[in-house]
């Protein structure tokens, strides 16, 4: 383990950089040659890097001329991390790798079209019931969608988990599925082997739930909207 030895432009050093990693012990500044273990994902998550990375090519295998398009285009989408000043924007490859994704969780994969950022419209997401048949569970919902805003080019995706109810919110255990049918309709979540997935103590469970609408046209997506709700399934 060598010693980090300062200088006048370096004083000290914290983290990795390169092969290299520094880290301290009694006091002293050592370094010693990166270690880079595998990433150990879950199926899921190995499957969306995988995702990331397809999309990633695709960018880097795009026409200059088509990246240069992507990137004009970036002003129509703002960030959503600070300053949250209304001037700071996406960039072109950001807004590329957002359709991919979109079009990904559709089951759509492909390279998609360079087209100016549209924020999906404003929903409002309710279940209304659920029916157990043969260890599958069938949630009815509804997207609410104004039927002024082409609700037939959506579709939902939600993030969810089955929980006891009371228990307080959370996204650990929480699993995708993508509803059945456009949101000009009622839609319909199939989740099969449900039990087997959450440990429910009773008949009766809560729904806990990240939502987002996806654009079949363009594969851009909403933001997350959260929603609760308790059902009791009825048994077939």
């Amino acid at each position: 383990m060598p010693l980090f030895r300062p200088s006048i432009l370096l004083s000290d050093a914290y983290g990795s950089a390169g092969e290299v990693t520094f880290y301290h012990r009694n006091g002293r500044c050592y370094t010693r040659r990166r270690v880079k273990p595998p990433y150990p994902g879950t199926p899921a998550q190995l499957e969306h890097l995988a995702i990331h990375r397809r999309a990633m090519a695709a960018w880097a295998s795009l026409d200059s001329e088509v990246q240069k398009l992507w990137n004009s285009y970036e002003t129509t989408a703002e960030s959503h991390r600070p300053p949250y000043d209304h001037k700071s924007h996406i960039s072109g490859n950001n807004l590329f790798m957002s359709a991919y994704h979109g079009f990904a969780l559709l089951g759509d994969e492909h390279t998609p079209i360079a087209y100016p950022f549209q924020m999906p419209p404003p929903f409002l997401v309710t279940f209304d019931r659920a029916t157990v048949e043969a260890g599958t569970l069938r949630l009815t919902v509804d997207a609410h969608v104004s039927q002024y805003d082409q609700p037939e080019r959506y579709r939902l995706y939600a993030r969810k988990r089955l929980t006891d109810p009371g228990k307080g919110y959370g996204v650990r255990g929480m699993r995708g599925f993508l509803a059945e049918g456009n949101c000009s309709q009622r839609l319909t979540i199939t989740i099969p082997n449900y039990t087997e997935i959450w440990n429910l103590s009773g008949e009766r469970f809560q729904i806990q739930a990240m939502c987002i609408l996806l654009d079949s046209e363009t594969g851009f997506r909403s933001q997350y909207q959260r929603t609760t709700a308790v059902i009791e399934p009825n048994c077939q």
